[in-house]
């Protein structure tokens, strides 16, 4: 990891408070504060938690503030904060089968058990601005009458749906969900090796760069690859964090967090002695971050082709070069140390150019003229 270095103390201190300045911008206008951030910039929010692997809306608030809504530098602080934490112990892998549902959406099956839940989202919005929101906002629906206008069902809440991935799997038509008996390895805590197990895979995934994922995914689907998916379910909402406490002898609740879930249904596999069936692919993150569990499925199963003895020929599919170049926080100071002084460096590669440059400009004997000097000696001789 590159970082910023120091040089010149007192200019940078004035850098520090321009920023500030910068930051807080006309004072005749009144300033933002956490629980805006918070409540109106939901999704934003809601991407600075995944892609910092911190689960906690207030400091996720606080860091797009700090970073004037520069969300990977918003990341950096978060990720930077989460290594001053201490850690009590590791939660029991959370049940999205239970997820209280706010939205679910299939592209497989149209009358799926418990409905389609079509909740908060952009998808039937006509993409056309709207001026109405540059002045004070209308008083907006009641929670409980948006709850039930949104509902394409006209239902409650809806808890403990079952995935369309397990209706296939009933049927035997998808292969069953990979497990691992063994614990989970931390990216947090332990460097990133290879070849990576799919359990280091999703954590680089989870937390990697949206954009990079939404440009590999786009990348398979284009023909880099062989995947090209249904989304086989779509699901948001909350579900209940747990951990197993040694001293009560089961699991007690620690509360609840938001997730969005994508499992796709992919092109099936099969061999002379297993039938056909389809194969999966997984994302999940914190929030409502659509775009990223389905761009994260994408690569999810782009990446399992060594493992569905599949041919590896595309960016996507190439395990060190996608979980090596995800990370944003790495990306971005790796590129951005380039504005650190390299005066050295490069005087010593402008010194080689002009040497080069004058031995170019030097013209070389011509081979006739080597010849003619040759003679000469020999005729000398």
């Amino acid at each position: 990891m590159y970082v910023a270095v120091k040089g010149g103390e007192r200019a940078i201190e004035n850098a520090h408070a321009l920023l500030a300045e910068v930051r807080r911008g006309d004072l005749s206008v009144p300033e933002i504060g956490l629980d805006q951030i918070s409540e109106q910039l939901t999704l934003a929010v809601d991407r600075v938690m995944s892609e910092g692997s911190l689960y906690d809306r207030e400091l996720a608030a606080l860091a797009i503030k700090q970073a004037r809504g520069d969300l990977i530098e918003a990341i950096f602080l978060v990720r930077a904060y989460r290594t001053t934490l201490s850690r009590f112990g590791t939660s029991a892998p959370i049940d999205t089968a239970a997820m209280t549902i706010r939205r679910r959406i299939s592209a497989t099956f149209k009358d799926l058990p418990g409905g389609q839940v079509l909740g908060p989202t952009f998808d039937y919005t006509h993409r056309l601005l709207d001026h109405a929101l540059a002045g004070p906002s209308a008083s907006p629906q009641s929670k409980s009458a948006v709850a039930e206008f949104d509902r394409s069902d006209g239902g409650e809440n809806k808890e403990g749906l079952p995935r369309v991935t397990d209706l296939l799997a009933n049927d035997d038509l998808i292969e069953p969900s990979p497990t691992s008996e063994s614990p989970a390895r931390d990216l947090t805590r332990e460097p990133l090796s290879f070849p990576a197990g799919r359990d280091v895979r999703l954590q680089n995934l989870a937390r990697g760069d949206e954009g990079f994922f939404l440009a590999l995914g786009y990348s398979t689907q284009r023909g880099y690859g062989r995947t090209h998916p249904f989304a086989g379910e779509i699901r948001f909402g909350e579900v209940e964090v747990e951990m197993f406490a040694e001293d009560v002898g089961f699991a007690i609740p620690l509360g609840r967090v938001a997730v969005t879930e994508c499992q796709s249904i992919n092109q099936f596999t099969g061999s002379a002695t297993e039938a056909p069936r389809f194969t999966r692919g997984y994302g999940l993150a914190f929030g409502q971050s659509e775009r990223k569990a389905m761009a994260m499925a994408l690569v999810d199963r782009a990446l399992r082709a060594p493992e569905l003895g599949e041919e590896i020929k595309a960016p996507a599919q190439d395990e060190e070069f996608v979980l090596s170049h995800s990370d944003n926080v790495q990306a971005t100071g790796f590129v951005e140390h380039l504005k650190l002084p390299h005066y050295v460096d490069f005087q010593s590669e402008l010194g080689l150019v002009r040497r080069l440059r004058e031995a170019f400009a030097t013209p070389l004997p011509s081979p006739a003229c080597e010849r003619r000097q040759g003679g000469a000696a020999e005729a000398a001789e």
